[in-house]
């Protein structure tokens, strides 16, 4: 498999597009899946690593670091929580007794999602399922914090700006999944038993018959890092653009479904 595509290349960083699908190190329980940065490794050397992670089905901007120094400056930059970091999600907007029931699904008057909303749970590991995490109530779990902002409703679905102010594995998923908007296709969390289909959209649709839906991967994306580079002491700001699923999605529920304002 060749590299994904190269966002940013200087001395001191290298910042790529990860597609949906590819870890981005070894998994921990089966080490012949293909990742990132074995694919790294064996193209560019083991001066470069990965500075942090995204989940498997999360495309998006994925930062690397050449060097020590340069990994050491960019992690600390992580650990402290200055870098601004900003997905974006298709949601399922379920219906309150649908939801997940950790707390009562964020609503407005309408019943549909608020402009903005922030969820503030701790997370932790799932012992009872391995690879997953849960929220926690009460002691354990960490710290976990997430603002959103919903650009775009469509009813039964949203098109949301998420941004992590922790880092906890899965945190986006858990945190939309828990305020009642799981991210679309989230086999973990949501209701992957919803899917989008044009047929369901648009009127006197004749395609039913092996319709496949307009996204079939997970509903996130990690478009936006805003960091420090570590030679230049300089903002730099690292992007990723929509994958062109979610373009194809976004342009037919703008056209087919009743518009929400937000």
């Amino acid at each position: 498999m060749p590299l994904p595509p190269v966002l940013h290349e200087d001395e001191a960083l290298l910042a790529f597009d990860k597609p949906s699908g590819l870890l981005v190190a070894p998994d921990r329980w089966d080490k012949t899946r293909e990742n990132l940065m074995g694919l790294v490794h064996a193209r560019l050397g083991y001066g470069v690593a990965n500075v942090h992670r995204l989940d498997a089905d999360t495309s998006g901007v994925l930062l690397c670091a050449r060097g020590k120094a340069a990994l050491d400056f960019l992690s600390g930059q992580f650990q402290a929580k200055t870098v601004e970091k900003t997905y974006h999600a298709i949601v399922v907007v379920l219906a309150p007794e649908q939801a997940m029931k950790v707390i009562a699904p964020v609503r407005d008057a309408a019943g549909g999602l608020p402009a903005e909303f922030t969820v503030d749970l701790a997370l932790g590991e799932d012992e009872r399922q391995r690879g997953r995490m849960r929220v926690f109530k009460g002691r354990g779990g960490k710290p976990s914090t997430t603002a959103f902002r919903v650009l775009e409703s469509f009813g039964r679905f949203a098109f949301v700006e998420c941004r992590p102010i922790t880092g906890r594995t899965h945190q986006l998923r858990l945190h939309l999944a828990a305020a009642g908007a799981p991210v679309l296709n989230d086999r973990f969390y949501g209701a992957p038993e919803i899917q989008l289909l044009l047929s369901d959209l648009k009127r006197g649709y004749k395609g039913r018959e092996g319709e496949k839906p307009l996204v079939a991967r997970l509903g996130l994306h990690a478009s936006r890092l805003v960091l420090t580079h570590p030679s230049t002491r300089e903002k730099v700001v690292l992007s990723a653009p929509l994958p062109h699923e979610f373009e194809v999605a976004l342009k037919y529920l703008r056209k087919f479904s009743r518009r929400r304002p937000t």
